[in-house]
């Protein structure tokens, strides 16, 4: 006698659809921008219905915002891990910097600027990127203050870390257009050494 197929539970399958549609969401954003990133094309290259997709995010508002706060919020974790691997020394400082600065490459940052960038002008996506925005700057700001414990109780240390988040933003869209690859080294060993000297108690350089 043949036993009858085992069902994937109806949960699972949700799961791993609404997954497969944040990704594909994070894709289409960067390759097609916001307006060309329709609800329509993440359906069809994720293969499932418009249908499907509006049941997990009924707006393009909630599946944009909703995937690249989940694509960001893993990232954030992997560079956490991969960041407190590093070992202490001379060069920690600048490690943990060319860390957070590949956080601002790829895929997933070309998406996230070009949804920004589209709020600019949207009132309505602008309300949902702003929480966003604030969300994902405060975790990405409480990783780079762990990875490099760093004391912000010292003056002028809180300021330096988010300076050196806002260069590293900076030099991810500088690659968007031309990747120079040894100037964006020679930026992130001048940063890190000026986080070194802040770091150390000694006040802004």
């Amino acid at each position: 006698m043949t036993s009858a197929p085992v069902r994937e539970p109806r949960q699972h399958r949700s799961r791993v659809t609404r997954a497969r549609l944040l990704d594909t969401a994070v894709d289409v954003l960067a390759e097609l921008g916001w307006l060309g990133g329709t609800v329509t094309v993440v359906a069809e290259r994720a293969g499932v219905s418009r249908g499907a997709v509006q049941h997990h995010f009924p707006t393009r508002e909630d599946l944009f915002t909703a995937a690249i706060d989940h694509i960001a919020g893993d990232l954030v974790a992997r560079t956490r891990l991969d960041g407190a691997r590093i070992p202490p020394g001379p060069a920690h400082t600048e490690a943990v910097v060319e860390a957070l600065a590949s956080m601002f490459r790829g895929t997933l940052y070309r998406a996230a600027l070009n949804l920004w960038t589209a709020a600019v002008n949207d009132p309505v996506l602008r309300a949902r990127v702003i929480p966003l925005d604030l969300r994902l700057t405060a975790a990405i700001y409480d990783m780079a203050v762990e990875l490099l414990d760093a004391d912000v109780s010292l003056p002028g240390v809180s300021a330096a870390v988010e300076a050196a988040l806002d260069v590293a933003r900076g030099l991810g869209i500088s690659a968007l257009v031309i990747d120079y690859d040894e100037r964006r080294r020679a930026v992130v060993r001048q940063w890190a050494a000026s986080l070194d000297h802040v770091l150390a108690g000694n006040g802004a350089p």
